[in-house]
């Protein structure tokens, strides 16, 4: 549970503290005003890996916690440990929990879980093989909250900075619909989908961008040394050949900027400090949502992912008897998008009234009509079975689009990239080879 340290006035002034937990905020001031305490201020402490010394959500003793771990490795406090396992503890506890931790995690708690280990069991048989310092501490805590009746995602919510945020409600709606393991089976999936894809957008971006910053590099240095040298072996030779307009114009450019350097900078701190700002408005993240499903090369196929995760978890809602209405309001909870989540709304509101509720899709503009064409049939004959085949469509669909950017993407990079070349090119390289041809000499010969 999130704990939050709040100031709040009493009725005769006095200023009280106090540290609390607490669900959310929101029950908080509630409470507080219950008992007559003016809020002043309410904040709530950030837990995770990169706090060393933070407190554990179910677990505050890490001694307690070791020896939960494994009893027969207890030491005395009279018993020195070796410098080689000092050294190793320190490296141990330098080890920060890494995406490829998670993906080990769940594969296993999958597998445990396909075996028909119960929670507990798996959660401990896991701890036993966990070699992160980290994530054995998160995962006792884990393990902590479902002995005392808890589910697992109200602890993985508390490590938000661990668990990506539609990693954990993808847990959610597998316990609250009863089909854990499927879940499961779909986050390893998402991880792995989501790793592959950095890793294939790494290798295209990284060496393009580092050829672009040199070539930027270059390109300043040059005009900044290259140039005026050039411009002084003209000068003592006497040449009235003068360097390319190009190559001036960038030069006055350059001389003025870095002279007055803070004006770009203040101008580019005033346009993301305003463009952060508005983002975080309800209207201005919703917009910036709605230009994440609208945006070149990349909108379609996350409009895609977000659509795919919604119909398989409201199939495995509907596989365990849920109704249309209550899978969906479940389902919901694996979107981040504020856009998706409004179309949705829309869709439980229609439901309500006894209306379409694949008609707020249809009208979104953003689903292929392919995807809503599927839905309506489904509603005419088996539901569930027409949202398997959607379903496996989708995964078509995304396999498809994934191939379009991977094509795509490097012809745009490659193609900002050759921009700079050649502007690089025209205003240094050519004053350059005009020196090492000697082109000028004659004109200085005839002065």
């Amino acid at each position: 549970m999130p704990t939050f340290i709040y100031k709040a006035a009493t009725k005769t002034g006095t200023i009280v503290k106090n540290k609390v937990e607490v669900p959310t905020k929101q029950t908080l001031v509630r409470m507080l005003k219950e008992n007559d305490l003016l809020p002043i201020s309410i904040d709530k402490i950030a837990y995770g890996p990169k706090n060393q010394r933070k407190q554990k959500k179910n677990k505050t003793d890490m001694e307690e916690f070791m020896k939960n771990l494994n009893t027969t490795d207890i030491r005395t406090k009279n018993e020195k440990k070796s410098n080689t396992e000092k050294i190793k503890q320190y490296f141990e506890k330098s080890k920060k929990i890494t995406s490829r931790d998670i993906v080990v995690f769940t594969q296993n708690f999958y597998l445990l879980k396909k075996a028909n280990f119960n929670n507990i069991h798996a959660l401990k048989t896991i701890l036993e093989s966990t070699e992160n310092y980290f994530l054995k501490q998160i995962i006792e805590d884990i393990l902590a909250g479902v002995e005392a009746g808890e589910n697992i995602y109200t602890t993985m919510e508390y490590y938000s900075d661990v668990f990506p945020y539609i990693y954990t409600n993808m847990i959610k709606v597998g316990e609250l619909s009863g089909s854990l393991t499927n879940s499961l089976e779909q986050a390893v999936k998402y991880l792995d989908d989501t790793n592959d894809l950095n890793k294939k957008l790494r290798n295209i971006l990284i060496p393009n961008i580092i050829q672009f910053v040199l070539l930027l590099v270059m390109l300043v240095v040059g005009t900044l040394v290259a140039i005026p040298a050039i411009q002084n072996v003209y000068q003592e030779l006497g040449s009235k050949d003068e360097l390319p307009k190009m190559t001036l114009m960038f030069q006055r450019f350059m001389n003025v900027a870095i002279q007055y350097w803070y004006i770009p900078v203040l101008i580019i701190i005033g346009i993301v400090s305003i463009i952060l700002i508005y983002i975080k408005t309800p209207k201005g993240k919703y917009n910036f949502d709605y230009f994440k499903y609208k945006m070149p090369i990349f909108g379609e196929l996350i409009f895609a992912l977000d659509f795919s995760r919604l119909i398989k978890a409201m199939l495995l809602n509907l596989q365990n008897g849920m109704r249309i209405q209550e899978a969906m309001d479940v389902s919901k909870n694996v979107i981040k998008n504020y856009v998706m989540l409004s179309i949705i709304e829309t869709s439980i509101n229609n439901m309500l009234i006894g209306a379409s509720w694949i008609e707020p899709f249809e009208k979104s503009g953003l689903c292929k009509p392919m995807m809503t064409e599927m839905l309506n049939i489904g509603m005419k004959t088996d539901l569930t079975e027409m949202m398997g085949k959607l379903v496996e469509y989708m995964q078509i669909d995304i396999d498809d689009i994934m191939d379009k950017i991977m094509k795509a993407l490097p012809q745009v990079v490659y193609s900002i990239v050759g921009i700079v070349l050649i502007f690089f090119v025209i205003v240094v390289l050519v004053p350059c080879i005009s020196v090492y041809m000697g082109g000028f000499l004659f004109s200085a010969y005839l002065d």
